[in-house]
């Protein structure tokens, strides 16, 4: 069982071997400030944003919370969101969940759990939205189907708020994607709910100018 001295001491282990395998391993990693991607996954150690898309840390500025979610009143998501998109001018946001998913399990499953229950409730609230298909599978179908239109819900999320928006009046290419990681084989799916622009985006969702009319105009 590690103890936190031996987690110390395997950092250590880990910081020489990476300078031996490349002496300009931690030189190249400071000098890299413009990552190109937010990824907003889950908090499950076993799905590591970097690695598991073949790229070094610093490509990829990346938030993580229970389930993958984004709401409205979280101002931790929020401000990583603005960050990413306001200053570091990434050109894409990752949305990404998993199959499997604990969050995603307890919210099914009805009971409390504390604390963290009212974090799931949105996860529950998907449930009821589409809960005459999803009772229609069995246990595993519908645990695979909740924690992909968990994801589908979260992209829709985040294009809802004015940074996303703004970005995208600006003229910013920016680009959301929701995709699902398979924990099993290790392989991440593309859901096919990508968005580029507010005509992506619900009319009653599109930020008013001044004027009070949605930008773009609904055609």
């Amino acid at each position: 069982m590690c103890d936190p001295a031996q987690l110390l001491e395997n950092n250590r282990d880990w910081s020489a071997q990476k300078l031996l395998d490349d002496p300009t391993f931690f030189e190249r990693l400071s000098g890299l400030n413009s990552p190109e991607f937010l990824w907003i996954g889950c908090s499950d150690s076993r799905v590591p944003a970097n690695e598991i898309v073949g790229l070094e840390p610093g490509r990829v500025f990346v938030h993580r919370n229970v389930a993958n979610q984004v709401a409205h009143t979280d101002l931790n998501c929020l401000s990583v969101a603005q960050y990413a998109v306001d200053v570091l001018k990434v050109k894409h946001i990752i949305i990404t969940g998993h199959y499997d998913c604990g969050g995603v399990r307890a919210a099914m499953g009805g009971q409390h759990h504390g604390i963290v229950d009212n974090w799931i409730r949105s996860i529950r609230d998907t449930y009821m939205l589409h809960q005459n298909d999803l009772e229609s599978m069995d246990e595993q179908q519908r645990m695979d189907r909740l924690c992909e239109l968990n994801v589908i819900r979260q992209v829709d999320n985040i294009c809802h708020t004015r940074i996303v928006q703004n970005a995208w009046e600006r003229g910013d290419a920016l680009t959301v994607h929701g995709w699902i990681y398979r924990l099993k084989d290790g392989v991440l799916h593309d859901l096919q709910v990508t968005k580029t622009s507010p005509q992506d985006v619900a009319p009653l969702y599109r930020v008013t100018n001044a004027e009070g009319c949605a930008w773009p105009p609904a055609s």
